[in-house]
């Protein structure tokens, strides 16, 4: 088979096989150009083929958070078999994004905290099971809500403020229910309401404004 190609080869003419040749070595001259390139200038990831554009805004926002109050804090901690975005070791706190993350640390003494793809990076601080410093930017909310809440005490005479009532309500528990009894309620009811879990959003928006209410009040 080789003499029959070598025949043919010597049977053209000198011009075609000088081309041949030629070809043949400029294609392997290009060949390694390219590898050559590929070594020397890699493509470099693009930041959103490990973290959506959304992921990085959402962990912006909760590390700006987290600075402002003056909470240390590790990103991307793994928890057994779980890895949360944010880890605050002085709590044994775990802040997530991931859902399953969330109800797989349920067990775990960590309190596991899990935020939304939407929801305000302030409103983290009712979620956190201890008692965090006010920003700056939440200081004209707190004062209205105070004046709210005097007023509904003032009008209500003794009785608890109705929010709070309403909140201990949602949650399934007594009105002399501790932060322990809180927390324990607040997990057990999150994962009845959350969506993935066939709840509904109102419902699940409720137990978290719940949860957050009956925290502020008593603390």
């Amino acid at each position: 088979m080789f003499a029959a190609l070598a025949d043919l080869v010597a049977s053209l003419p000198q011009w075609v096989r000088l081309g041949l040749v030629a070809g043949g070595a400029a294609t392997v001259a290009i060949a390694g150009i390219f590898l050559a390139g590929v070594r020397l200038f890699p493509t470099a990831a693009r930041p959103s083929d490990s973290r959506s554009d959304g992921d990085s805004r959402r962990r912006a926002d909760v590390r700006e958070y987290l600075d402002e109050i003056g909470e240390r804090y590790v990103e991307d901690r793994a928890l057994g078999e779980q890895s949360v975005a944010f880890y605050l070791p002085d709590r044994d706190v775990a802040v997530t994004f991931d859902p399953q993350a969330f109800y797989a640390l349920g067990d775990r003494s960590t309190h596991p905290v899990l935020v939304e793809y939407e929801m305000p990076s302030v409103n983290l601080g009712y979620r956190l099971p201890f008692v965090t410093p006010e920003p700056e930017r939440d200081r004209e909310r707190r004062e209205r809500r105070t004046r709210y809440e005097r007023n509904d005490q003032q009008t209500g005479g003794d009785t608890e403020p109705q929010p709070k009532i309403a909140a201990y309500e949602t949650l399934g528990v007594p009105a002399t229910a501790d932060e322990t009894e809180l927390r324990a309620a607040y997990r057990d009811r999150v994962k009845e309401v959350h969506p993935d879990h066939g709840g509904d959003e109102e419902s699940f928006r409720r137990v978290q404004e719940a949860y957050a209410t009956a925290t502020r009040q008593t603390a």
